[in-house]
């Protein structure tokens, strides 16, 4: 086709909607629904979907009239149809297909959203079909990055304006999550810089380009993602190889030199001064220093990818289809390992591996993930064989997007795609299969050879047709985005009615967002159950309101229990309900509800520790202490370095009079680090007093003053245990401090000085 041609399709008015629509996509990633549920998320995906379903409308309608805009083969069009194809058939396969169909609420991903961006994907390479269209296109990209990334250092101030400000260490842009804004600004980086250094671009248009990208790396260090930085280096080291040695650049290659050193540099800082005052006592150096395998974090990640290989390998099926898609916490549950759980507040649920590899082969099994793999090496191939070699006008593009390309392979080996990575990687692959669609030397020409005229004035037949569609859209959009809103709507304004303590209103809240039985309908449910149980934990009795409330939530819950038979966190839910209703009567049916609940949920992962501690907690409740000194001690057994363990059977010995192993148990707890609370100390004091054991009674003292300093009595308890002992300095000291901290204490710490023989 030639220029003038090219001139005369501009100005078809549908593919103008077209190209407008994907600019308007283009900011996408900017999008935050700050009063809902996943703020960063779920905002970007209903807006997407809604964007993307009006847009297909538009296409057809194009493609109908002239079948030249229907996309062009293309191995990269193959490859992701194919993958969507398995995408399909491993959610059919799937132990929940719902899950795997409409995704989770937090991370809005599934097949449903996933075939959005295949559509995405297709407009884009049938649309834009110049240098310029994708030019422009990708300088809208790069700007919206570098938005995101100012976004991203306004949360190192105080500026209510950004969500998540107050000088937060690791900054998250409109992405959310530190890990996954740094895998965006990686993709928009590399984009900048290859735009940069090509020929297309206009020389007073370079200095910004370098500054975006600038402003993307200093975004992406500030999130002190370690997986991303090396991702970053190493495509950084990738881009100036293979501009060294396909292009025989001197200076190339002394760059290659510099970033070798550079690495170097930082190993050697890492080890040397990791354990050093000026690394320790800054947050980012430890972290982005703390390189070992056995740092948590690290270890965290390689447990969750054992945990879901093991669930991989466990048959035919999972090996060859996976678990289903959004379903990677089925086999992390059911192979969970003990040492994930350190105590309360840890982090025991991976709903996805944290490795995108991993997660495509556990959840989408052995032949997805070959098509997965294929995606990348064929990437490679076809712009080493198409636009790299042989050193073409191109070559320093081709370079830029395989050294994107490998940053995000690396940066993917450590975290997974969300809605703003996803839309930016189709993006840079439409991108890339337009380039590698010609000869390089003609690659700025449109890929369509007809100069068949074809009028695309629509007639009535077309344009019914089209109102028909975009009614169907709009019927679409509010059912699977509209009334998806309306009901996380709801269900953040029961939760902030929770915080106001207005029961009523969030009950009608909670119960309104629940009637939609829309997707994430699971975490309304949850949402719900845990304002119940939060609000009930301080009563004693309920009235008929709280009751009814309390029953609600176990039918609700009982309902993601049916939905979801292989996820046990239902279960505990319904089991801590039925607990509060039976915690007054130890005969009380509610507490054999609970336990027969807290046991499904051990049949599903019977090495969750937490478990063990719900059906102790089930037996306490029923006075039965020998089998919750049982589930106690198979919880220790689990992971013998957990401090609340001990302490829980420290507390319940000492419940049934057991004061040796009670105190042996406590022992361990305190030297694994247990912080005792106020009452914790009191009752034990009681115990150590009644031993004697003064030693421990000048400890416990001394933990009771950490807790409360300013409290006067402990400072002279403590004052007096010191005397006993015979350690008179500090018994003075204390006596002192009790008198300074409460006056009304000096007539008698002044007779306890002076008889210990000392001028008061």
């Amino acid at each position: 086709m030639d220029n003038h041609a090219i001139k005369q399709e501009k100005t078809i008015w549908l593919v103008k909607v077209l190209k407008w629509g994907i600019y308007v996509a283009a900011f996408v990633p900017l999008i935050i629904f700050s009063q809902f549920i996943s703020p960063f998320h779920f905002g970007k995906v209903v807006i997407f979907r809604s964007i993307i379903e009006i847009l297909l409308v538009f296409y057809l309608i194009l493609v109908l009239k002239d079948r030249k805009w229907l996309p062009q083969k293309h191995p990269f069009l193959i490859v992701f149809a194919l993958f969507t194809l398995f995408f399909g058939i491993t959610t059919v396969t799937s132990i929940n297909p719902y899950l795997s169909f409409w995704g989770s609420l937090e991370r809005m991903g599934g097949l449903w959203s996933f075939i959005h961006y295949l559509i995405y994907f297709v407009i884009l390479i049938s649309i834009f079909k110049t240098r310029e269209d994708w030019t422009r296109l990708l300088e809208l990209m790069i700007f919206v990055g570098v938005l995101s990334a100012i976004y991203g250092f306004g949360q190192k101030t105080n500026l209510s304006f950004f969500l998540g400000s107050g000088d937060r260490a690791r900054i998250f842009g409109t992405i959310g999550n530190a890990a996954l804004f740094a895998g965006y600004q990686v993709v928009t980086l590399f984009t900048a810089l290859t735009l940069a250094i090509s020929s297309w671009i206009k020389p007073k248009l370079k200095g910004y380009l370098l500054i975006a990208a600038l402003i993307n790396g200093i975004a992406i260090m500030m999130t002190a993602v370690r997986g991303s930085i090396l991702g970053l280096f190493a495509g950084l080291f990738v881009f100036v190889f293979l501009y060294a040695f396909v292009l025989n650049s001197r200076r190339a290659k002394q760059a290659v030199l510099s970033l070798i050193g550079i690495f170097v540099l930082f190993l050697i800082f890492a080890f040397a001064f990791k354990d050093s005052s000026f690394v320790k006592n800054s947050n980012y150096l430890s972290r982005i220093t703390s390189i070992s395998p056995s740092t948590m974090t690290v270890q965290t990640r390689f447990w969750a990818w054992h945990a879901g290989i093991q669930g991989w390998e466990e048959s035919a099926k999972t090996i060859l289809f996976g678990w289903g898609p959004e379903n990677f916490d089925v086999p992390f549950s059911r192979h969970f390992n003990p040492k994930f759980f350190n105590g309360i507040g840890s982090e025991t649920l991976f709903d996805r591996a944290h490795n995108m590899f991993v997660e495509v082969l556990v959840t989408m099994g052995a032949l997805t993930f070959i098509v997965y793999l294929g995606m990348f090496v064929l990437a490679y191939r076809l712009l080493w064989l198409k636009i790299i070699k042989g050193g073409g006008p191109n070559a320093k593009i081709g370079m830029g997007l395989v050294a994107l390309i490998t940053a995000y392979i690396i940066h993917n080996s450590f975290i997974f795609d969300t809605s703003a990575n996803f839309i930016v990687f189709f993006t840079i692959f439409g991108f890339a299969t337009w380039l590698t669609s010609f000869p390089a030397e003609s690659s700025s020409v449109s890929a369509s050879n007809s100069k068949t005229a074809v009028s695309h004035k629509l007639g009535l037949s077309f344009q019914t047709l089209m109102i028909i569609l975009l009614g169907g859209a709009g019927f679409l959009i509010y059912w699977t985005n509209v009334r998806a809103s309306e009901a996380n709507y709801a269900n953040t304004r029961g939760i902030v009615a929770s915080w106001a303590n207005d029961f009523d209103g969030a009950l009608a809240k909670f119960k309104e967002s629940m009637s939609y039985d829309v997707p994430g309908k699971y975490d309304y449910r949850d949402r719900y159950a845990e304002f119940i149980l939060q609000y009930i934990s301080s009563k004693t009795t309920l009235n008929q309101k709280e009751l009814d409330a309390v029953i609600l939530a176990i039918t609700e819950v009982q309902k993601n229990a049916d939905e979801n038979k292989d996820d046990y966190l239902p279960y505990l839910y319904i089991s801590r309900l039925y607990v509060s209703l039976g915690k007054s009567d130890p005969k009380s049916p509610f507490n054999d509800l609970a336990l027969q609940n807290s046991m499904k949920a051990l049949e599903i992962s019977p090495t969750f520790v937490r478990t063990y501690y719900e059906i102790a907690q089930d037996y306490l409740n029923k006075k039965d202490y020998a089998s919750a000194i049982k589930y106690f001690n198979e919880a220790a057994q689990l992971n013998p370095d957990v401090a609340l363990t001990y302490w829980y059977l420290a507390a319940t010995y000492l419940e049934v009079g057991d004061t040796q192993k009670g105190l042996v148990a406590v022992d361990q707890a305190d030297k694994l680090g247990y912080q005792f609370a106020e009452a914790d100390l009191i009752k034990l004091l009681g115990i150590y007093i009644k031993m004697q054991d003064y030693p421990k009674i000048i400890r416990t003292y001394e933990n009771l003053i950490k807790i409360k300093p300013a409290n006067a009595q402990y400072h002279a308890s403590l004052a007096a245990a010191y005397a006993t002992v015979g350690n008179i300095d500090q018994a003075v000291s204390e006596a002192h401090k009790a008198t300074q901290l409460d006056p009304s204490f000096e007539a008698q710490a002044r007779a306890f000085v002076q008889s210990l023989g000392r001028q008061y």
